[in-house]
């Protein structure tokens, strides 16, 4: 016969199920309705962001090669 264990059980305790929309309202937000809801000006310049890019492109390509 074995003893029971008393230290905590090997996995997270369940939580009860939570839908999307109530995530949202807990966090006060909205769910988004269209692409402007994503704008933001991120970029300084096209300059920037073409060397955004080009980093990005390199950085993707480093390992295949």
């Amino acid at each position: 016969m074995s003893t029971p264990e008393t230290g905590p059980p090997p996995y997270p305790p369940l939580r009860s199920p939570v839908t999307a929309e109530e995530l949202l309202a807990a966090r006060g937000t909205s769910p988004i309705r269209s692409l402007d809801d994503l704008a933001a000006d991120t970029f300084d310049s096209d300059e920037e962001l073409d060397e955004f890019l080009a980093f990005a492109y390199a950085e993707r390509r480093r390992d295949v090669a």
